[in-house]
């Protein structure tokens, strides 16, 4: 199914459709092929194993390259969400942080959900 056919689905992932085909000039092959790539990218899993491990300086650069990634691919809720966690790493706020971590697995997983329907 491609990105159109399950926009609803997209949405309510919490990534804005029209603002990733934006980016990717209104290429829809593009846009999928680079959301569907998401599902293997290792930083969630990174950030996670910082976390577990107290590896702060470590956390925060995960957390700064997740931002990214959402942000680029329009994954609105995560960015918001891991946004917040990266200005806790920065502040060295470890305990703060962690505490986000169950809310961005819930968001994260959400999203790996409606991009495998891809």
């Amino acid at each position: 199914m491609s990105i159109l056919q399950n926009k609803e689905m997209l949405k309510e992932a919490g990534i804005d459709v029209d603002g990733v085909l934006q980016r990717f000039m209104g290429s829809e092959s593009l846009a999928e092929k680079f959301l569907k790539r998401f599902s293997s990218d290792a930083t969630f899993s990174q950030l996670s194993g910082c976390i577990a491990a107290g590896d702060c300086d470590g956390a925060f650069r995960a957390a700064h390259t997740l931002k990214g990634v959402a942000g680029n691919l329009g994954m609105t809720a995560l960015f918001d969400c891991v946004s917040e966690m990266t200005e806790k790493f920065r502040a060295k706020d470890m305990s703060a942080a962690q505490e986000d971590l169950a809310a961005l697995k819930a968001i994260y997983d959400k999203i790996l959900g409606a991009v495998g329907a891809l």
